[in-house]
């Protein structure tokens, strides 16, 4: 596989890029749904956040005792513009591929566009079977924040 593979959703809303940018990352506590297909641990999650700044972290927050599981390690953070991730949810099979958000003005408000990539380095069966399931899942998330 050469040719650079990604999933991409966007969705458009009401929000200057500051202000989506800010629920995005600084609130994202307030919208991220818990359940099994959001949650690493979903019988011990209690909350997510992303700790601002590169090398920064995506948390899942556990129960008592008070354990994190990360998620991701924040590569680029450019605010109001966009956020990278390496996606590690530690140990699964398509740890290393990278996520990015980015911020585009509109007249009307902001473009919030995800773009998971580094499917290339995996093996072609596997991105076969995982590909295509977060995609479906990464579009919801983007809807519920606003």
């Amino acid at each position: 596989m050469s040719e650079r593979q990604l999933v991409v959703v966007s969705v458009d809303v009401k929000l200057d890029p500051a202000a989506a940018f800010e629920a995005f990352t600084g609130e994202i506590d307030r919208w991220w749904r818990p359940g099994a297909q959001n949650w690493n641990n979903r019988f011990r999650a209690v909350g997510i956040r992303i700790e601002p700044g590169v090398g920064g972290r995506w948390l899942e927050l556990l129960e008592e005792p008070a354990e994190v599981f990360e998620c991701g390690r924040i590569s680029v953070w450019e605010p109001p513009t966009r956020f990278a991730f390496v996606y590690q949810d530690i140990g699964h099979d398509i740890d290393g591929t990278e996520v990015e958000m980015s911020f585009v003005p509109l007249e009307s408000g902001t473009r919030v566009t995800l773009e998971h990539g580094g499917w290339e380095k995996l093996d072609p069966g596997l991105v076969t079977r995982k590909r295509e399931p977060k995609n479906s899942r990464w579009g919801p998330s983007l809807v519920w924040c606003w």
